[in-house]
């Protein structure tokens, strides 16, 4: 008695598949591939041409973070990768090890469906030397006093009370500033592309409003008790005495809580 071998999906099934979900799964499948089929790849280009392409990327990878700007996946390939997309996955895995090793800097995905990477430094660092903005001291004191602000205030704040902050620190919004220049360009537009901010309309609101809140790298680079903490020292206070931001200051990120082990569970 013969049996009916179950056939793969056909073409047109798979395409409706793609269309029908969300058009990052069509970027997706290029990516993914099995053991066999990435050993194959690996194989059409020599160890040589390999290196040299780890080489370009680590490079790449190193330039763009001297701006602080995120670093999307979509870049990589047009920039760098280029011919060599079918080996994607094994070039970047190299890349990470080389920054990590050589350069003590973890390539960490912040966006995993929009694929965008940032470098971390993980090399230690001294008290107050987390944040780096393209290293202008002036800078990461701005930024350091508004992510302050915006988690004093229950890790939102409304764009107003960000200006009235600031201009009482003598940095006014709609001046041209000594050290900051265009102010209100840096804190909306330069730090939000960094990633250290995010800036969105108030729902419902009109004329419109605008809030922070912190930014994926913010929550990489540095902690909420860190930042209690420089709070506690310019107003000479015990950081416990704010009972509620030392509550959420002593609580552990999703994306840093160890997970569960399965023989854990029940």
């Amino acid at each position: 008695m013969t049996q009916r071998r179950r056939g793969r999906p056909s073409l047109s099934q798979n395409t409706s598949r793609l269309q029908g979900g969300d058009m990052d799964m069509e970027e997706d499948v290029s990516f993914t591939q099995t053991l066999t089929q990435a050993q194959r790849n690996l194989e059409k280009h020599s160890p040589e041409q390999i290196s040299l392409k780890v080489g370009e990327l680590v490079q790449y990878l190193l330039i763009r973070d001297q701006k602080k700007l995120p670093i999307k996946r979509a870049d990589i390939v047009k920039n760098v990768v280029k011919e060599y997309k079918d080996i994607y996955a094994e070039l970047l895995l190299r890349a990470k090890k080389a920054l990590l090793e050589v350069f003590g800097f973890q390539l960490e995905e912040i966006d995993t469906k929009a694929h965008i990477y940032i470098l971390i430094n993980t090399l230690e660092r001294g008290e107050g030397d987390d944040l780096k903005v393209n290293d202008n001291t002036a800078k990461l004191g701005l930024l350091t006093v508004i992510l302050s602000l915006i988690f004093m205030k229950g890790n939102t704040a409304k764009e107003v009370a960000i200006w009235e902050t600031l201009r009482r620190l003598r940095v006014d919004p709609g001046e041209r500033h000594e050290d900051f220049g265009d102010v209100k360009k840096l804190v909306t537009d330069e730090f939000v592309k960094q990633k250290y901010l995010e800036y969105n309309k108030v729902p419902h609101t009109d004329p419109p409003e605008y809030e922070f809140r912190w930014g994926p790298r913010a929550i990489k680079e540095t902690s909420k008790l860190k930042i209690l903490e420089f709070v506690s020292k310019i107003q000479q206070k015990d950081p416990k005495s704010w009972v509620t931001q030392y509550r959420d200051a002593q609580e552990i990120p999703r994306s840093q809580a160890p997970r569960a082990s399965t023989s854990a569970r029940s």
